[in-house]
């Protein structure tokens, strides 16, 4: 019984479970915005009706899960004094100042410039309009990066000295922190996988209303438009995902040892990568697998007779450096995410590739199971996404900042089992309740479909558009 209200864990657990809650709206906010001022530069440009109603449907979409992103997200920021107090005195001087940046810097702009985009239609000059959601998206993607930039001092501390006397962490340099190369690794893989999950959903809504022979001068192009999106920014992803894992070996060579279970030292061929796996969960034995001999040397050294160092000399030379102790995360979490991270994007890039195919020279499918796989692999690159975040926040365990702190030592030492327990069931309840709203509105809004083509004022010649659609 002690050990079900030990507050470390039932921090860990409720910190993950908000986070993944929070992550399931931000990817689709970054996404999203990009795609909605793509669209109404379309419209600007050509004047062609059906990217205006692109526009407003997909920026319906977009305020939805945006004004959801924020009320999760202001949850987690309380958690740190809440449930991490200890990790908050030690490195709030250094992670707080990303933070801080994203909120009165980013999240200022776009929270401003959207109420503009929202209430602007008519008001404001169509070019400048424009602009307004333009630098919403663009705010968006620099929010991302401060977020980013807080995250990757985690994975690899730079810009701080450590205050002996005060017993904390002090910035000392931001610059290095904003250009921790982790997190200058890290951003366009995030970033291209945000644009992911967006073109899901957009190949997902479309695909619903063709399928019924719905809309069809707006949804065409839009299903296009969408698969074009995926295969892009699915390729970007997988590259920027290289330049990611070589940083990460630099940084953090254990991370890179448990995504293959390595637990010996390998050099060349022996350094081989698991493309697929049936084995025992942790990954000690297998059943089954496909290897790729040489790739993990590739991807660790971009060499192929590259040497990648196991587990056990890693925890050997880790308790030289930082004393006694289990210095491995929890293999088969990191060994599977990382796989299921993998697989999950590369299937949904695939199903993409054929949607291409099957729709090429206006072309449109005939069988009904090619609708269905497209609309149900709505969830992939989301999922993907969460697997990546679950695999590197694990994947520096037992650390909460690498080499500097551990999770253990950075829980509130006030705060009881039963008084976290108390909140993890209450922001479930509550977070379970907003999922099913959540999903309910843009479920709604997807079935419903863009608007009719606006009729111009008989007059003026002009189109007239009204806020409260939204």
């Amino acid at each position: 019984m002690n050990d079900l209200l030990d507050p470390l864990l039932l921090s860990r657990w409720q910190f993950g479970l908000t986070t993944i809650y929070h992550f399931l709206f931000v990817p689709l906010t970054i996404g999203m915005a990009l795609t909605v001022a793509i669209f109404q530069t379309a419209w600007v440009r050509t004047g062609q009706a059906k990217y205006l109603q692109l526009t407003k449907f997909f920026g319906k979409i977009f305020l939805i899960n945006f004004a959801m992103g924020v009320v999760t997200g202001i949850v987690q920021e309380f958690q740190f004094g809440m449930n991490w107090s200890d990790y908050s005195r030690f490195v709030g001087d250094v992670f707080g100042a990303p933070l801080a940046l994203e909120g009165l810097l980013a999240f200022f702009l776009e929270a401003t410039f959207i109420g503009l985009w929202i209430f602007g239609w008519d008001r404001l000059p169509k070019k400048l309009h424009l602009a307004t959601i333009w630098v919403t998206a663009l705010a968006s993607i620099l929010s991302a990066y401060f977020i980013i930039a807080a995250n990757s001092f985690m994975q690899n501390p730079v810009g701080y000295r450590i205050n002996e006397a005060k017993g904390r962490a002090e910035l000392t340099d931001i610059w290095a922190l904003l250009t921790n190369k982790v997190a200058l690794a890290a951003f366009p893989h995030t970033i291209f996988a945000c644009f992911m999950v967006s073109a899901a959903l957009i190949v997902c809504a479309a695909t619903w209303h063709l399928s019924r022979n719905q809309h069809l001068e707006t949804m065409r192009p839009a299903l296009r438009f969408g698969l074009w999106m995926m295969v892009v920014a699915g390729t970007l992803t997988v590259l920027s995902g290289d330049q990611l894992g070589l940083a990460m070996v630099s940084t953090q060579p254990m991370k890179m040892a448990a995504a293959e279970a390595l637990y010996n030292t390998s050099t060349g061929a022996n350094a081989s990568f698991s493309v697929f796996t049936l084995g025992t969960p942790d990954g000690v034995s297998e059943l089954f697998s496909i290897r790729i001999p040489y790739l993990l040397s590739f991807l660790s050294t971009h060499t192929f007779d590259g040497t990648v160092e196991g587990i056990n000399d890693l925890q050997a030379q880790y308790t030289q450096l930082y004393g006694p102790g289990d210095y491995t995360p929890t293999i088969w979490v990191t060994y599977w995410a990382f796989r299921y991270m993998i697989a999950f994007g590369v299937l949904a890039i695939l199903i993409s590739v054929g949607g291409l195919w099957f729709t090429r020279k206006g072309r449109m499918p005939t069988k009904r199971w090619i609708w269905r796989v497209a609309i149900w692999s709505m969830p992939l690159p989301l999922a993907a996404m969460i697997m990546g975040w679950v695999f590197t926040e694990m994947g520096r365990q037992p650390w909460i900042v690498f080499s500097l702190l551990k999770t253990s030592d950075a829980v509130s030492p006030n705060t009881t089992g039963l008084e976290v327990l108390i909140s993890l069931v209450a922001f479930t309840l509550i977070y379970g309740t907003l999922a099913v709203v959540e999903f309910r509105l843009i479920k709604k809004a997807v079935q419903k479909g863009p608007d009719d083509a606006p009729v111009p004022d008989a007059e003026s010649g002009e189109i007239r558009h009204e806020a409260t659609v939204y």
